[in-house]
């Protein structure tokens, strides 16, 4: 664990001094460590790069694997530490917006109805951010979408796709027509994820099936109650989930534009690592989760 922890900080910080550094280790032990290492794989894990060092092919394989360990190790002790304080375990589980309103709610109630002492954590962030925190063990389970570089191997079971629309607060210039072109949303300004999300993704995608640039002065953010309560206090555009749109729609909160996209989101559903074993109260909020997709979501 000492070599993985070393490996894993030169790769953050590019320097082996730092690296030696940060782990309370003189820099001849940490040399003699990277050394040892790379004799008992029978390779280099390191190129030199000015007065750093840089990951070559090799040591990006060895240090996924090391990033896997380490999410796993810290998985395990998170768990243990629920035990020495006396409870049952805790249970934290990542999604995207889209699933909350329903699947994942339903299956929420369902595993706590079942183990109702233990604790369960819910994180609602993009499909990115949350594959970050999957891949660093402080995360069980995702629902939500494969990303490019999301840096970790899962199994992934799809459970529905995510249609988007756009959204504008009541009374909207905009909310008064009955059909909308895109030209017309281009004189507003407009609330967007962050790049590398999927749903930044594929606005992106529409904006360029039009020939148009992103409109300047954007604002991003990756909170989607963020994104409406600028959008409901303001002329601003958005773009969110139907799921999630349609709910605060019919409580008078904003309105859905007239605006099909032609661009759609990949369907989203469940991530896990295929590298480490889930909890018991993990693998039983899968199949909830996979059970409840079977029946109508009210």
């Amino acid at each position: 664990m000492r070599q993985i922890a070393l490996i894993l900080a030169v790769d953050d910080l590019r320097t082996l001094r730092a690296a030696a550094s940060q782990l309370g280790l003189t820099q001849p032990a940490a040399t003699k460590m990277l050394h040892e290492l790379e004799d008992a794989l029978g390779q280099r894990l390191f190129d030199r790069v000015g007065r750093g060092l840089k990951l070559n092919p090799a040591g990006e394989r060895v240090t996924g694997h090391f990033r896997s360990i380490r999410g796993s190790m810290e998985a395990l002790n998170r768990q243990l530490g629920e035990f020495r304080l006396g409870g049952v375990g805790k249970f934290s589980v990542g999604s995207i917006m889209a699933a909350s309103p329903g699947r994942l709610t339903d299956a929420m109630l369902s595993l706590k109805r079942e183990f109702p002492l233990l604790t369960m954590e819910i994180i609602i962030d993009t499909s990115d951010r949350l594959l970050s925190r999957l891949r660093e063990g402080t995360l069980e389970i995702v629902v939500g979408r494969v990303t490019p570089l999301a840096g970790i191997e899962c199994n992934f079971t799809a459970i529905d796709d995510e249609a988007l629309v756009v959204i504008a607060r009541n009374g909207h210039p905009l909310a008064r027509k009955h059909s909308l072109d895109f030209e017309a949303m281009l004189d507003y300004a407009w609330v967007l994820q962050p790049q590398g999300s999927p749903m930044r993704g594929v606005i992106e995608r529409e904006f360029r099936a039009h020939h148009r640039p992103l409109p300047q002065g954007l604002i991003e953010t990756g909170s989607i109650p963020t994104t409406i309560n600028l959008v409901s206090r303001s002329d601003l555009l958005a773009v969110i989930p139907q799921a999630v749109a349609q709910r605060d729609a019919e409580h008078g909160v904003l309105c859905i534009l007239p605006y099909d996209f032609g661009q759609k989101l990949e369907s989203y559903g469940s991530l896990v690592p295929n590298d480490r074993p889930l909890s018991r109260p993990a693998a039983r909020f899968l199949e909830l989760l996979h059970t409840e997709c079977t029946a109508p979501c009210e």
